[in-house]
């Protein structure tokens, strides 16, 4: 079997390590001193030109010096020194390197440089790095310790990647006395070479990881990171964490799409569509790395919760609420088992009070019913200790049944002295345990994000999912003249015939350039009309005064003309004005106005929004957002996140709205984002849709020159398949 292009970095047969010293608690001697007491089964050598021996062993003055093939080394020496050290790697075979050492793009032009010279002279002889400024590596089941953190780490099936050190050391603490160990742990740094997808690349085809646990800083490689996410999450749990989730000073916005979407709401919207699941807090990362690490495999969000206590069982039915988990409707088979086996005043329901003086043989009773019952994806097992309670032997029973079934039980021995015990028996048997009940069924709704998550993960959408293919040579033309005039905001009247392109139906609409010109439009389209602002300097016409509605006659037609002339002036002194845009109004009793966007994110390209929309679209904030291409399950899936889905079905004596044609729109502006990689923004808003169909009343496009490339989708996070 050929080795993985890193895997000199996961399995090294020899690893030396530069800047090993005796000076105590220094990088280098703490480095080589846990590579010396971790157990490593290769070959090790301390390289240090001002030491004949470091801790015991021969030391040697460089790579030159051992004279056997060595394939990774660990450098932990001064910035200026590292490129002339990977230089006689390269020359003497070395495949990888760890670079702990500090001081390179994150220190001003003068690290900068050096690291642009470390990458080259790295590439010239194909040296992977980790690093610079990282923790380093681990890899416990060989032995592998090439980190500066105090002592290693216990071998188990997760693997951690974070782009914080100072992380990595905090969840080893933590790991060690909860009993969770680790496939492989890797600090990234500054990640000039080996990135996030690299890594996972190799960890989704490591036989000793079932699970991977990522902590996020930012994302470089968009389209590798979503790549290699989903290969990984296809096959293995990936939870992470990412931080910078309110990031200020943003400029102001060109639409109102653009005002609503922040880089986090994207990023939370591409790892969903790449089977992820991600926590907010490290709390909940070390949470969920215990349920992680027992390799359940849930099948649905219906929890069954079983308490000798009812107050905590109502506090963690709250927060399953709030989560948007189902609390589950217990069968008819497992109501008469539990009738059988336990009090005649337990509720007989959901959650299932087994009674304060409950011991070992009601929680084995009630749990294994739960776990039993098809309508039950997973079980929380609470405990109160109180005077009757035994709480090691109901927790030995939890064990039992963990064991013996594949469905998620989750504990949590509530308290402190009394439940002791019975908290070092879970943590020993790697059963999940949790101190309060609202973390565990915050661990629940992970894992059933999970099998949620996993759903969207396996839809392969293309480019084109219509027989009838869009006009993209007219689209592209139009754009193009838009830039050769130096504009970017395209007219409305533009802007409805790219949609008209892609057979998105738009309302007809005329541009007027006088009183005169406006009746005539009028009169051929037929009253009542609406009148609109045609300015390319003008974003939000309503907000200038540029809309006037429901016009029924010549006297307002005309009146209307001047009106909106003067509120322009007014308000906007200075815009270009290029007439005004006449169309008919949209009468449709049962029309819902929604808005259907487009914004580019710095990282994941294109997003497409949906959400209410009409004047208020922003004070509303209701919208969901996707990475494009979308087929129709993602389009349903857009849908359903957002507030108005509820109003499309029958609603106040309305018809149901069209579902299919408004998903239809959703998977031709799907189609614009793939096919028009300069479509910077959009906004259709509003989508008025009814039983009938739907139709672009008002839309708005911006757009912005991108150099060609020979990757048709180069401005995408995720190709079209």
């Amino acid at each position: 079997m050929n080795k993985h292009y890193i895997s000199a970095l996961f399995s090294p047969k020899s690893v030396a390590v530069f800047g090993a010293s005796d000076r105590p608690d220094s990088v280098g001697q703490v480095v080589f001193q846990n590579m010396r007491e971790s157990g490593f089964d290769g070959l090790l050598y301390p390289v240090n030109p001002k030491h004949v021996e470091v801790q015991g062993k021969r030391a040697y003055a460089s790579i030159a010096d051992i004279g056997e093939p060595v394939e990774l080394v660990v450098i932990a020496t001064p910035p200026q020194t590292v490129p002339c050290i990977i230089e006689s790697c390269g020359i003497h075979g070395v495949k990888a390197a760890v670079i702990i050492t500090a001081g390179f793009g994150e220190a001003g032009p003068e690290g900068g440089a050096l690291e642009k010279e470390l990458l080259e002279t790295a590439r010239r002889y194909g040296i992977r790095l980790i690093g610079p400024n990282c923790l380093g590596i681990m890899r416990p089941s060989i032995g592998l310790n090439a980190t500066f953190n105090k002592g290693g780490a216990n071998t188990g099936n997760i693997a951690f990647v974070s782009q914080s050190g100072a992380l990595c050391t905090a969840i080893l603490d933590w790991a060690q006395s909860n009993g969770v160990g680790f496939s492989s742990l890797v600090s990234t740094g500054s990640a000039i070479d080996v990135d996030f997808g690299d890594i996972l690349d190799y960890l989704v085809s490591d036989a000793n990881t079932h699970s991977i646990m990522m902590y996020i800083e930012g994302i470089r490689n968009a389209r590798s990171f979503m790549s290699a996410l989903r290969a990984a999450a296809r096959i293995k749990p990936v939870i992470l964490i990412k931080v910078g989730r309110h990031a200020s000073g943003s400029k102001a916005a060109m639409s109102h799409t653009a005002s609503l979407v922040g880089a986090d709401d994207v990023f939370d919207a591409a790892v969903s569509w790449a089977g992820v699941v991600r926590v907010q807090t490290t709390t909940q990362l070390f949470a969920a790395a215990k349920a992680l690490s027992c390799g359940f495999r849930p099948v649905g969000n219906r929890l069954a919760i079983v308490t000798n206590g009812g107050g905590p069982a109502v506090m963690a039915a709250d927060r399953a609420a709030d989560l948007g988990l189902t609390m589950a409707t217990l069968s008819d088979a497992t109501i008469k088992y539990l009738n059988q086996h336990l009090p005649l005043s337990w509720p007989h329901g959901n959650p299932v009070d087994i009674i304060g003086d409950a011991q070992a043989d009601r929680y084995h009773h009630a749990v294994k019913a739960c776990l039993e019952d098809e309508n039950v994806d997973g079980v929380l097992a609470i405990l109160t200790p109180q005077a009757m309670t035994k709480p090691l032997e109901s927790a030995q029973i939890l064990i039992e049944l963990s064991n013996a079934h594949s469905k998620p039980l989750l504990a949590c021995w509530m308290g402190e002295t009394q439940v002791a015990d019975a908290r070092n028996a879970f943590s020993k048997a790697r059963t999940p345990h949790y101190c309060t009940p609202e973390t565990a069924v915050e661990v629940f709704s992970y894992l059933s994000s999970y099998y949620r998550n996993q759903k969207l993960l396996i839809q392969m959408p293309g480019p084109f999912p219509h027989h009838v293919e869009p006009d993209i040579k007219s689209a592209r033309q139009i754009i193009e003249g838009v830039l050769q005039e130096h504009r970017k905001v395209l007219t409305e009247v533009e802007s409805k015939a790219l949609l008209s392109a892609f057979h998105i139906p738009v309302a007809k609409t005329i541009v007027a350039h006088s009183p005169n010109e406006a009746l005539l439009i009028s009169q051929q389209l037929g009253f009542p009309v609406a009148m609109k602002i045609n300015s390319p300097d003008i974003t939000h016409k309503s907000d200038t005064g540029g809309v006037l509605l429901n016009l029924n006659n010549a006297y307002e037609v005309r009146t209307a003309y001047q009106q909106i002339l003067d509120n322009v002036q007014h308000n906007r002194p200075g815009a270009q004005i290029d007439g005004i845009s006449i169309e008919p109004m949209v009468v449709k009793p049962n029309g819902r106005e929604l808005m259907i966007g487009v914004t580019s994110d710095p990282v994941f390209g294109p997003v497409i929004t949906f959400g209410a929309g009409g004047t208020t679209v922003e004070i509303m904030g209701d919208r969901a957002i996707a990475l494009p291409p979308l087929n129709s399950f993602l389009a349903r899936e857009l849908i359903q996140n957002t507030r108005i889905a509820k109003m499309l079905g029958t609603f106040r004596n309305m018809a149901p709205a069209n579902m299919a044609a408004l998903e239809d729109v959703l998977l031709r502006v799907s189609q614009m984002v793939c096919e028009l990689p300069l479509l910077k923004e959009m906004d259709i808003n509003p989508l008025i849709l009814d039983e009938n169909g739907a139709l672009a009343a008002d839309a708005r496009v911006i757009v912005e020159y991108r150099p060609p490339s020979a990757d048709r989708y180069a401005h995408m996070a995720i190709y079209p398949y």
